[in-house]
């Protein structure tokens, strides 16, 4: 039987939302890497989990094309039998490229070339009415394509994207460098981030006085190879030695073997316990299904219930002006503290260039501090208590926070932020009947 092609399962959505007549809609997939719940509301189910291919691979044109529900690990996959990668990778497997632009991707590779959404070259939207378009930076629908990212959902979906390829070697060459005093570290990244002989910078912050830089390098040969898929976990390897080499597909999937360090919360890092699993469910794909199917069923909620403990998920990445970050880490060890956290630096690709609802300085770098976990305690507090601090502290800051997770912000807090104005008169043009639902509504009240 012939495969289905794009444009025929692009007529299928299109007639499917036709005949909605408006009605509130929800995509239906399969994958998601959204941490907050939303509440149950009527609503039409789109179905786009079979858009989920790699259309074409142009190594010499420098960009591949791709349907929006295709995981990272199919299409770095494909990418790498052509000798490139996506030019920025975000961390866990199960992230969909639509997902991650859409939403605010970040990796090692993102202090040269921005976000996710900045390495987009153009994208095939389809709207709430059925209508699809067609946005790049230079036509008429322009506005949206600078209005997309961060807008989950709201303005439309990526069924097709075009997007940034870059060359790779066969391996990466990594060089860890602990320091022991915040100041220098982050004046040290920054100075980092401006050689031209490094393809990747991130870091890891396991305590006040203890900070790992992690440079990569592609090489095009190794004296030997690490392997963190299975009993070796990589976050550890960062104490434990100043240089390593991996395949640049090991190199990619580094974080995803152990959810970074997340894994320990489901037992996984446990030596017996992570040969029960086996090496083919040490993944994101996993850990994901595992939570999902405890958020449906609130098990550890009931636990923590009877056990009479206070528990606050505070699961979030934020973006701060370099300046400011070792403001932000110490505010972090005092208020927060749960440890390791993960340093991602990130400034713009194209400085001419401003994505209006998710407005970062194009002159400034920016640290991104990613930290997911939950705090526990006996005394019962407000909702949202630390993760309230963590919004205070970004805006006071001059920094951004991503949406994927809970957030508390007042609507009013929250439109300074992600830019009202635009972000209404996108949506009057694309999604006048409110079929897509609001970004406020969805992102912080959870509709």
């Amino acid at each position: 039987m012939a495969s289905v092609t794009y444009e025929e399962k692009k007529q299928r959505l299109t007639e499917f939302l036709r005949a909605s007549g408006g009605d509130h809609i929800r995509l239906g997939k399969s994958t998601s890497n959204l941490f907050r719940d939303r509440k149950k509301i009527q609503a039409q189910r789109l179905d786009v989990r079979d858009f989920n291919n790699v259309l074409r691979v142009d190594a010499a044109g420098g960009y591949v094309e791709v349907e929006g529900m295709t995981p990272y690990v199919k299409l770095v996959a494909e990418c790498l039998r052509h000798e490139v990668m996506p030019a920025v990778v975000p961390q866990l497997k199960s992230i969909t490229i639509g997902g991650a632009t859409v939403g605010c991707g970040i990796e090692s590779s993102s202090f040269r070339y921005g976000l996710v959404h900045e390495t987009v070259l153009e994208m095939e939207i389809l709207l709430g009415d059925g209508r699809t378009v067609l946005c790049s930076p230079g036509n008429e629908h322009r506005g949206l394509f600078y209005g997309f990212p961060n807008s989950y959902g709201t303005l439309g979906y990526a069924l097709k994207l075009k997007l940034k390829v870059v060359p790779v070697k066969k391996y990466v060459k990594l060089t860890h460098i602990i320091f022991t005093d915040p100041d220098v570290y982050f004046t040290e990244l920054a100075r980092q981030c401006d050689r031209q002989d490094v393809d990747f910078v991130d870091g890891v912050v396991f305590g006040r006085n203890e900070m790992v830089l992690t440079l990569g390098r592609f090489v095009d040969n190794a004296p030997y190879v690490s392997d963190y898929t299975y009993k070796n976990i990589y976050y550890r390897s960062l104490r434990e030695r100043s240089q390593d080499y991996l395949t640049t597909e090991d190199y990619l999937w580094r974080w995803d073997t152990d959810w970074f360090w997340c894994s320990k919360n489901l037992l996984a890092q446990h030596p017996l316990i992570r040969r029960l699993y086996g090496r083919s469910r040490l993944n994101s794909l996993t850990y994901t299904r595992i939570m999902r199917w405890n958020s449906r069923w609130k098990l550890m909620q009931t636990f923590n219930k009877l056990a009479g403990v206070h528990a606050e998920p505070v699961i979030q990445d934020v973006e701060i002006p370099v300046e400011h970050a070792p403001q932000f880490l110490a505010f972090y060890h005092d208020v927060i503290r749960f440890l390791p956290v993960w340093i991602s630096p990130t400034r713009a690709y194209n400085k001419d260039v401003k994505f209006e609802l998710y407005r970062m300085d194009p002159e400034k770098l920016y640290i991104n501090f990613g930290f997911w976990d939950v705090i526990r305690s006996r005394k019962k507090l407000p909702p949202g208590y630390y993760n309230r601090q963590v919004e205070e502290q970004v805006m006071a800051l001059g920094g951004m926070k991503s949406l994927y997770s809970d957030s508390y912000f007042t609507a009013e807090q929250f439109w300074r932020m992600y830019n009202k104005s635009v972000y209404e008169r996108l949506k009057e043009k694309y999604d006048p009947n409110g079929a897509l639902g609001d970004i406020y509504r969805k992102c912080v009240l959870k509709e």
